[in-house]
């Protein structure tokens, strides 16, 4: 029988767990919601134009493809219409010549299914284009094999799918783009912030096991970073694309620009606090300074988001990132161990990270951390 005592702080750590998976799958349903509606909308309107104004008896194909324009991927969507619409038109095309040739049936379906995806690669598609011809043959083998006469209507049926696709996400029912960025990088960057806030309190205090429970955390939730790319990858494509939309161009593109530097300097990070932890389990001395600078650093992310949203220049954040790298240069000229230094040299690598993610080109952004670890 386990102890009383570890039973009982297993019950909150259980619970806190729960809550965590949760308040994340509330926050995904929140962010991903538009896209099932866009969804919805997409294949009940392309099936009335492919049915109802342009005639088609079967018209399967369009909302099969604008499903696939919205489901496919959030980002790239335009580049993903050409690919679908080739994909589906490749299948069909392969698909009607095989079957003319050797039938249907299972061991035929296997090679229609081949050819489809082998001609597809050697157009050097992408996975996506090899994939839609490939589920296309599978269509055309199996399900309409012996209706002649229907390969045009077929084709045409999915650039009208690819198309109401690309109508519904950019002008009937687009998303909000600051308002979904925000729904997923306010909690995001919040958490990275207080990450490094709690990491910096507990090398103040020499807590060797608040730091590694920091580290867990961190390992947990990286893909709340991965989520917030995507997010902005396909917000900034309807500031681009979309006319209603156009005014957030500004906000969304400093996003854009900055979000893979924010993904590297939180991984940067990851690796930090991990030497923090080692510096505490073997007892180095930890200059004030030190926990300073991994301070400044999370309050440089929470300044880097608030600006990015007033769609300002990130003056503070640049200038809260270059103090971190100066308290922790003053920390290296004090008495540091060697997991101490590394600590210095992650925090570095990572403001860097977050110099270009304001903006700052990467040479300029390298100067820049060299000048303050010099001390100006």
């Amino acid at each position: 029988m386990p102890p009383a005592d570890a039973m009982d702080s297993a019950v909150p750590a259980a619970r806190d767990r729960m809550a965590d998976v949760g308040r994340n799958s509330w926050q995904r349903l929140q962010a991903y919601l538009i896209v099932a509606v866009q969804a919805g909308l997409a294949a009940a309107l392309s099936w009335v134009v492919a049915r109802e104004v342009l005639g088609n008896p079967e018209p399967t194909f369009a909302p099969a493809a604008a499903v696939g324009v919205i489901a496919a991927a959030l980002g790239n969507r335009a580049r993903r219409t050409i690919e679908l619409v080739v994909g589906v038109v490749l299948g069909i095309a392969v698909g009607d010549l095989l079957i003319l040739a050797v039938g249907t049936g299972p061991w035929q379906t296997a090679i229609i299914v081949f050819a489809a995806v082998t001609v597809a690669a050697a157009v050097r598609g992408t996975g996506a284009l090899m994939t839609q011809a490939g589920g296309t043959a599978v269509l055309i083998a199996t399900l309409t094999p012996t209706t002649p006469g229907l390969e045009l209507p077929r084709a045409i049926n999915a650039l009208v799918g690819g198309l109401v696709g690309l109508f519904v996400v950019l002008v009937l029912a687009p998303i909000n783009p600051l308002r979904t960025v925000r729904r997923v990088a306010d909690p995001a960057l919040d958490l990275f912030a207080r990450q490094m806030s709690a990491s910096a309190q507990a090398l103040a205090q020499g807590d060797a096991h608040r730091a590694e429970q920091v580290l867990d955390q961190m390992r947990a939730t990286e893909t709340e970073l991965k989520r917030l790319d995507e997010m902005v990858h396909a917000a900034h494509e309807v500031v681009r694309l979309s006319p209603v939309r156009w005014r957030r161009r500004r906000t969304l593109a400093a996003y854009a620009r900055g979000v893979d530097h924010m993904d590297r300097a939180y991984r940067n990070s990851r690796t930090l606090v991990r030497r923090i932890g080692t510096t505490l389990r073997h007892g180095e001395p930890v200059p004030p300074d030190l926990p300073a600078a991994v301070e400044q650093l999370g309050e440089a992310v929470r300044l880097l988001h608030r600006e990015f949203l007033a769609a300002g220049e990130p003056a503070q954040a640049r200038e809260r990132v270059l103090s971190a790298v100066e308290h922790a240069a003053a920390a290296c000229r004090q008495d540091i161990g060697f997991s101490g230094t590394v600590v210095v040299s992650q925090l570095r690598t990572a403001a860097n990270d977050l110099l270009r993610a304001t903006g700052i080109p990467r040479d300029e952004a390298r100067r820049l951390v060299r000048h303050a670890a010099a001390g100006r």
